[in-house]
């Protein structure tokens, strides 16, 4: 993004503000609703050969355009937004996305964004995508195409189209698209027995590292609860996504063309905050730890790191969460995971003084009594240290269990393993005894 969408005038010529409901929110990105044609081999004809007035209707309301190719005509509407620009991830923000990723990865401008609207939110052979948006970067602006089926047989030319569109930009951008959107597409294709889709090069599915940065924080991260906490954009009312399949059915069978209108803006604006949701987690994982603030998205991209094998990084973000307000539980979590790291790095003064510092009835507190006496056994070669620990533990555990502060499993579980090192640690430090006196 190269501006501050709040900070952008609305603009007066939006072709979906002629109906009331659908006015643009003052904080949303500007938009300009183009009526050009795509600049693809489809050839444009006036109207469709069914002469559908409800799709007459729809064509005009959203100023779209019918286009025909070998395998018969679908509804189509291009948008251009001047406010996006390619973000240009570095080395280091493509490592933590996507490993071994092919160059293409590397030219935001072989990306090609991808937003479905379907008969069923369930998926299967039954399920249709009615309404496929795609949208790709030119230039500074993004170009936002959105293909529509009128009525089932034109499900061919649509997909036809996107796989026009694949040939020209092989890098699939979703959000959520590897278990939902791009799976159905394929089998569509299938079906078709007709179209074969070029393969794609690679699949950046932008959900994973959004739950990693945000869900603890937001508890939810659908789209548009991630543009208005994380990108600030408030896109103001939007249809419910379980009312669509129904306003889409209702139309096929002869229903108005005006509840569908918010569809198309709907699927518009998650292709929009897809684009801005990639660039702001691009700029994260860019090594820009520094520029954040938020304890939880530090501790999230700390998570990444450590998955992605980045271990010195991992560490430092650790660290640089640990220094603000995190939630306790969070706050253990981060503690466990950078002892860890500490321990394989072998920086045991760092991991001790972090187990100490979490000792307590949790699991990450018991973790740590349990890594405490390891460590004093093993590593300080002090085994009376070690028993006095795990004593310790024992006692913790049975004070949690009469409180009922620790569930009965976990309880189990945990004494038995600490009365198995008590035991072993009691006859090691009296095997050491009579040589300790003889000394």
């Amino acid at each position: 993004m190269s501006s501050n969408p709040a900070n952008v005038n609305r603009v007066a010529i939006d072709r979906f503000s002629r109906l009331k409901a659908l006015q643009r929110p003052a904080i949303l990105p500007q938009t300009n609703i183009g009526t050009d044609a795509t600049g693809n081999q489809t050839e444009e004809v006036p109207s469709h050969s069914r002469g559908a007035a409800g799709s007459e209707r729809l064509a005009t309301l959203l100023g779209a355009t019918v286009c025909r190719n070998l395998h018969g005509e679908h509804l189509s509407l291009v948008s251009i937004h001047a406010e996006y620009s390619p973000c240009n991830p570095d080395p280091s923000a493509l490592h933590l996305l996507m490993p071994n990723a092919p160059e293409e990865v590397a030219d935001p401008k072989q990306w090609l964004f991808l937003d479905t609207e379907t008969t069923g939110l369930s998926g299967g052979t039954g399920t249709y995508p009615f309404l496929i948006g795609l949208a790709w970067w030119e230039g500074s602006e993004l170009k936002v195409e959105q293909l529509f089926m009128r009525e089932f047989s034109e499900e061919r030319s649509m997909l036809a189209a996107v796989a026009e569109r694949l040939k020209e930009r092989p890098v699939l951008v979703t959000f959520n698209g590897k278990s939902f959107d791009w799976p159905l597409l394929e089998t569509r294709f299938r079906m078709t027995r007709a179209i074969v889709p070029p393969p794609v090069r690679a699949h950046l599915d932008f959900l994973h590292p959004a739950r990693n940065l945000w869900r603890l924080r937001l508890g939810s991260v659908k789209l548009s609860q991630l543009e208005r906490h994380v990108l600030g954009w408030d896109r103001g009312e939007d249809m419910s996504s379980g009312d669509i399949p129904r306003i889409y059915l209702d139309f096929v069978r002869g229903g108005t063309a005006e509840p569908l209108v918010p569809i198309f803006l709907h699927n518009q604006m998650d292709l929009r905050g897809l684009a801005g949701l990639a660039g702001r987690i691009l700029s994260i994982f860019g090594d820009q730890e520094k520029a954040l603030e938020d304890g939880l998205e530090l501790y999230g991209l700390s998570r990444i790191c450590e998955r992605r094998g980045q271990a010195e990084r991992a560490r430092t973000t650790y660290e640089m969460s640990l220094g603000t307000v995190l939630p306790a539980v969070t706050d253990r979590a981060a503690r466990a995971s950078l002892a860890q790291l500490a321990k394989r790095d072998r920086d045991f003064d760092r991991a001790r003084e972090l187990w100490e510092s979490m000792l307590g009835n949790s699991r990450e507190g018991y973790e740590a009594y349990a890594q405490l006496a390891i460590y004093y056994e093993h590593e300080a070669r002090n085994a009376e240290l070690a028993l006095a620990i795990t004593r310790d533990a024992l006692a913790q555990l049975r004070r949690a269990n009469q409180l009922a502060m620790i569930a009965a499993n976990q309880y189990r579980a945990s004494k038995l393993q600490f009365e198995h090192r008590r035991l072993r640690l009691e006859r090691k430090t009296q095997a050491m005894a009579p040589s300790l006196f003889n000394t």
